[in-house]
């Protein structure tokens, strides 16, 4: 089958959106012919990746209209105004170049594959081509009562941003490309109702926009045996719990509420590493110093990829209160190590996290939703047969629902139901 890959943001070796439209187009083209339209700002980090002489059967199609190359680099973090207006031109020009080039290709389907927002349009789905909306997300909210928890700056954030959703919502071309969809794929409950109000005819649940490779998967496992390797079971038996949280340090990452969930937990032998950087930072050291408890938070600062993931290997538990992601790679990832997790009852994390892999803990309000992970918190450190349990079968969650070679058979599962091609 000939498949256009929409894929915006699309990039080797990078988080976020970039790494979800590369690893969605790799994926996809173990069974198909592929054909990946993305922009120039990432086409010299895909040359890089094809100069090392990494085998692939992709073709790729770069494209920026009037010339306009967004810097991923120095811009690509928060809402930022000035890329959602790159996108919305580049779908414009990206209707022309697919048009012109289907006359020569004849392709059987397009699967846009980033960015995954519900409230964008994509204009390829207007082309007579079975189109594949997804997986996207966007529906989520921090609920309101945790929104007296944020300083000026946090809640004029979630005001813009459900202002951003709201008005996408109004445009007629978003409605159409709903219309339009052969299959709308929704990452979480709140994105599904939203697609299904806006006309989306056959939506899928997915487990997630993102994934992990089985090398990935077997470079975890491996740092994991490592960190265990020269410690005795005493030594382990006699070391802190470690609790870790790691990602930018935002105010709707909800690591306030892991820090003064941990200071209340008040547990005895246990430690919380809090891994990244950003504005609530020192927020977040304010709580800790409040509480004469520097000596048992840790804040690493940013790390490199790679020292991040053996810091996560030398940790027993993730903590991450996110109050509105919808498909957070660091969840996988910790599972992946054999990590438990704790997080809350909303958005992606509650989907990707199971009562046998972690503990979900119910959002409703800032001091109910402390105490909910103070208590899975003392759970959790009290139990080491149960960290062992969750852990191992966060791996076989991985395993069997989150490896990126098995993604790509459950799409072309679903381009069969689509497209005879």
């Amino acid at each position: 089958m000939k498949v256009l890959v929409s894929a915006y943001a699309c990039e080797p070796n990078k988080g976020s959106e970039p790494g979800v439209g590369w690893n969605i187009a790799n994926a996809i083209a173990q069974e198909h012919e592929v054909w990946v339209l993305t922009t120039a700002t990432h086409q010299r980090g895909i040359e890089a990746e094809l100069s090392k002489g990494v085998a692939s059967k992709l073709h790729w199609i770069y494209l920026d209209p009037l010339g306009w190359v967004y810097d991923w680099e120095t811009g690509g973090k928060g809402i930022q105004w000035d890329v959602h207006l790159h996108h919305y031109l580049w779908q414009i020009a990206a209707y022309f170049k697919v048009k012109t080039l289907h006359e020569t290709i004849g392709f059987d389907l397009i699967h846009h594959a980033t960015y995954g927002r519900y409230s964008a349009p994509s204009f390829l789905s207007f082309l007579p081509i079975p189109f594949i909306w997804g997986p996207v997300g966007g529906g989520e909210s921090a609920p309101l009562s945790f929104w007296k928890d944020f300083n000026f700056k946090g809640k004029l954030y979630e005001f813009l941003r459900q202002g951003a959703r709201f008005s996408g919502e109004l445009d007629p071309f978003v409605h159409l490309t709903a219309r339009n969809s052969a299959i709308g794929l929704a990452c979480t409950p709140e994105t599904g109702a939203r697609m299904k109000a806006i006309g989306v005819k056959r939506l899928e649940w997915v487990s997630g926009q993102t994934g992990i490779s089985a090398a990935e998967l077997a470079q975890f496992e491996q740092l994991k045996a490592a960190s265990f390797s020269n410690q005795t079971p005493q030594s382990i038996a006699d070391r802190p719990v470690r609790f870790l949280s790691l990602g930018r340090l935002i105010h709707w990452k909800g690591f306030h509420l892991g820090v003064r969930a941990f200071v209340e937990a008040d547990l005895p032998n246990a430690e919380y590493w809090i891994a990244g950087t950003g504005a609530e930072e020192s927020r977040l050291k304010s709580i800790v110093d409040q509480a004469g408890w520097g000596d048992r938070v840790k804040f690493l600062g940013a790390l490199p990829r790679t020292e991040a993931l053996e810091v996560m290997a030398q940790c027993d538990v993730l903590v991450h209160p996110s109050l509105h992601d919808f498909s957070p790679t660091v969840c996988l990832e910790a599972m992946a190590a054999g990590l438990p997790v704790i997080c809350l009852d909303l958005g992606g994390p509650s989907r990707q996290i199971t009562d046998e892999t972690g503990i979900r803990v119910k959002a409703v309000t800032p001091i109910a939703t402390v105490t909910g992970l103070a208590q899975a918190m003392t759970t959790l450190s009290q139990d080491p047969e149960m960290r062992s349990r969750f852990g191992s079968a966060g791996q076989r969650r991985v395993r069997e629902s989150y490896l990126w070679e098995t993604r790509g058979k459950d799409y072309s599962a679903l381009y069969r139901s689509v497209s005879p091609g």
